[in-house]
């Protein structure tokens, strides 16, 4: 019977992955882009560590340039240690001179300045100002991925891996709207001095002014930070904190459809949580371009573990087992004080049902960067991004 059940359950799997990549088709028709990966979304009272919403947390996303909030962890920690000063000059490499857009426009032999870094990642995302500051650090770009992935370990980010700098596309770097908003919210906790970078809109950098790409943070009061991301693989992404008579969420959205939608998506989701009100997880998924089709609802009608999935959304890829290793959530937590919060307390990420139906067991995975494109648990992002002999996805990095 239990051999039946699985054939029911790979069956259905099978059937409801095809409409989905049948609907998601259909969709780019009518988009500029339609992203690789999955979609994910969390909200978080800094306070109290509470998790208000939370929509796939764990699904496993390409960062885009959300991973430059980790090359910020460590040039503010190498700022705190005293290993850096904030107007300390930097040599430009030609490898970091020529990264793809978005940049700066450095040139290799010059020098630029660790501040003009920062406010060039903050703001225009800048590939050649994070690419510097990872090979002023670690030696070589690489050798500061391995740092970064490092950091993320003992940030409580388990479902993370870092391949470089800036978050241009690598089939390997992946990252969960969970461990994000762990890393928004150490930014904060760890270095309060210089969270205030987080809010920059424009600076001047060589007689011109830089503008930033957070634009929600013009419209939605009391928004003060964080980072927006984009590549093809990735979709749009957002990291965003605000503050409300005294009380501050952060926020992640992971994979929506357009940047119109991922931070009306990033506002309503602050909203209904400082309302203290639940946002419903069909409009997650509607902002990463996925529809309820009546084949779907059929599907879902005939599933044999309908009840068990009976609070979660419909399946959105044709593959079942997205994250790296089946992690549960982990715990999100404040360990210290911020200047914004006090006697937080750790809460463990409520997490949506899911069961391991038509699933294959996750075997253990030798580091990632040594991965096959063959693995049978690589991520359904790189699988689809990464076909037909693709070596990368179309670049156009916020």
């Amino acid at each position: 019977m239990s051999i039946a059940f699985g054939k029911a359950g790979w069956l259905f799997n099978r059937l409801r992955g095809m409409v989905a990549a049948s609907a998601l088709g259909t969709l780019g028709l009518f988009a500029g882009v339609v992203h690789a990966g999955g979609y994910g979304a969390i909200v978080i009272d800094a306070t109290t560590g509470k998790v208000v919403e939370s929509v796939n947390p764990d699904e496993q996303i390409h960062p885009a340039s959300l991973t430059k909030m980790m090359t910020l962890y460590l040039t503010f920690q190498a700022l705190q240690n005293g290993k850096l000063q904030i107007d300390q000059q930097m040599p430009v490499s030609s490898w970091a001179a020529n990264k793809s857009p978005t940049k700066l426009g450095l040139r290799n032999g010059q020098t630029v300045a660790v501040e003009d870094c920062i406010l060039g990642m903050v703001t225009k995302s800048a590939n050649d100002a994070a690419t510097v500051m990872a090979e002023g650090l670690g030696g070589s770009e690489a050798h500061f991925a391995e740092m970064m992935t490092a950091q993320a370990r003992l940030l409580g980010m388990s479902d993370t891996y870092f391949n470089n700098a800036s978050g241009l596309p690598d089939p390997d770097q992946l990252t969960t709207a969970n461990d994000m908003v762990k890393l928004a919210m150490a930014l904060y906790r760890d270095f309060p001095q210089d969270s205030h970078y987080f809010a920059t809109k424009e600076f001047v950098f060589r007689g011109q002014v830089v503008r930033g790409h957070n634009h929600l943070m013009d419209r939605y009061p009391g928004m003060d930070g964080l980072k927006t991301g984009f590549t093809d693989a990735s979709g749009f992404n957002l990291a965003s904190t605000a503050v409300r008579d005294g009380h501050r969420l952060f926020g992640v959205v992971l994979g929506s459809r357009t940047a119109a939608g991922r931070d009306q998506l990033m506002a309503r989701l602050l909203d209904d949580g400082f309302d203290n009100q639940q946002t419903p997880a069909v409009l997650v998924a509607q902002a990463a371009g996925v529809r309820e089709s009546a084949a779907m609802k059929v599907l879902a009608a005939l599933s044999p573990i309908a009840t068990a999935q009976a609070d979660t959304l419909p399946a959105t890829r044709p593959m079942p087992h997205r994250n790296h290793r089946g992690a549960k959530s982990a715990p999100v937590a404040l360990a210290k004080q911020t200047r914004h919060s006090a006697n937080a307390k750790s809460a463990r990420t409520v997490v949506a049902k899911r069961t391991n139906v038509g699933r294959t067991a996750a075997a253990s995975c030798p580091r990632r960067g040594s991965h096959a494109t063959t693995c049978p648990h690589r991520s359904v992002g790189t699988k689809l991004a990464y076909r037909n002999g693709k070596k990368a996805p179309k670049l156009a990095e916020l």
